[in-house]
């Protein structure tokens, strides 16, 4: 029987190419957005349609990929409080 972190993706794993488009989740499955942009040192992710959210989350809170979904190691609380930007 297989683990879900055997099935997840390590960081150094990760085809960050490939990352964009992919949806991006926090702590307890928080809604981090769409992956819009990858920079060297963060992720940079949007999420709604009216009320648009822009994160810029730094590349070391990443915890993994499960092939559909980039996974953060930050609650939204977090991902709001220190992470959001203006556009």
């Amino acid at each position: 029987m297989f683990a879900f972190f055997d099935l997840m993706s390590s960081v150094d794993n990760i085809d960050w190419t490939e990352m964009e488009g992919k949806e991006a989740r926090g702590i307890d499955d928080a809604d981090l957005g769409e992956v819009q942009e990858i920079r060297d040192d963060f992720v940079v992710t949007k999420v709604g349609v009216v009320d648009k959210k822009v994160y810029k989350i730094p590349k070391s809170l990443v915890e993994g990929y499960d092939g559909h979904n980039l996974l953060f190691k930050v609650t939204k609380d977090d991902a709001k409080s220190k992470y959001e930007i203006d556009i």
